[in-house]
């Protein structure tokens, strides 16, 4: 194991925002969510990172309508939603800390030049302060959860865009993203289609979730045996009140066929 000095200066200081937020935390529903590019935040100490703020506004810096939708299903399921603060730029908390995008360099075609050249010791810092206290607040919910006897399904809810810099379209409205257990992110999307034949989605596009690339479903979804889904939608219908609201209604309903399928007291 790599071993790190503490000789890195830190990151966060007085005034800068926690890096996480957990909204209903005693909430009654099965369902247990979260955002890890909720939040667009800068710690002081790494000024504006370089980047200009017309790229703030763009999906390289967080996930445009992933904030508001996580909380408008909180508020319909009743159900417990842990929230990342800072930009996915500063680090990126659905990502191993080996992970080269962790901390990116350039994202979709714009350079982060604070993140250039980052010793090891001011990687760790970042993740010492921003990364590991979003995923220790996940993990102590989920584990008294479990010390009470409730059941819990994790759901990480992301948004992407409709296209990459120099990449095609891509014509998903929502997809179900799983890696070693497919069961429940097809369970959901078997509900949704049911609902909503109409609109496209698809099963892990236009990702997948890996070891390498991801965090949330590996850690706490596969590695606790728990039913997960890491959702996706495209950010161009999620970036008002409205469209926030429609789609929480429309992943909400998917979210409990799928969860109740096959229950004879179908609840």
């Amino acid at each position: 194991m790599l071993q790190y000095s503490d000789k890195a200066a830190r990151v966060l200081s007085a005034g800068d925002p926690p890096p996480v937020e957990v909204v209903t935390p005693r909430g009654a529903s099965a369902f247990v969510l979260s955002c890890e590019h909720a939040g667009r935040a800068i710690p002081k100490s790494l000024g504006d990172l370089g980047v200009p703020a017309a790229d703030m506004e763009r999906h390289i810096a967080y996930d445009v309508g992933a904030e508001g939708l996580s909380r408008q299903l909180s508020d319909l399921l009743d159900a417990p939603l842990v929230l990342q603060r800072y930009s996915r730029l500063v680090i990126d908390c659905n990502r191993p800390l080996e992970a080269p995008d962790c901390m990116p360099v350039v994202s979709d075609g714009t350079a982060v030049p604070a993140n250039a050249a980052l010793s090891p010791e001011a990687r760790h810092r970042r993740f010492v302060e921003i990364h590991q206290p979003f995923h220790d607040a996940l993990a102590e919910l989920l584990d008294v959860r479990a010390a009470a006897g409730r059941p819990s399904i994790l759901i990480s809810v992301h948004s992407f865009t409709p296209r990459l810099r120099g990449g095609p379209a891509r014509p998903w409205e929502i997809g179900a993203l799983s890696n070693r257990d497919a069961s429940f992110a097809t369970a959901f999307l078997a509900a949704f289609r049911a609902a909503r034949p109409d609109v496209p989605s698809a099963h892990n596009e236009p990702y997948v979730v890996d070891d390498a690339s991801d965090y949330t479903i590996p850690v706490h979804g596969e590695r606790r045996g728990l039913p997960h889904l890491l959702l996706e939608i495209r950010n161009d219908l999620i970036g008002d009140d409205g469209g926030q609201a429609r789609w929480a209604r429309l992943i909400a309903d998917a979210l409990v066929a799928a969860s109740t399928k096959g229950r004879p007291d179908g609840r």
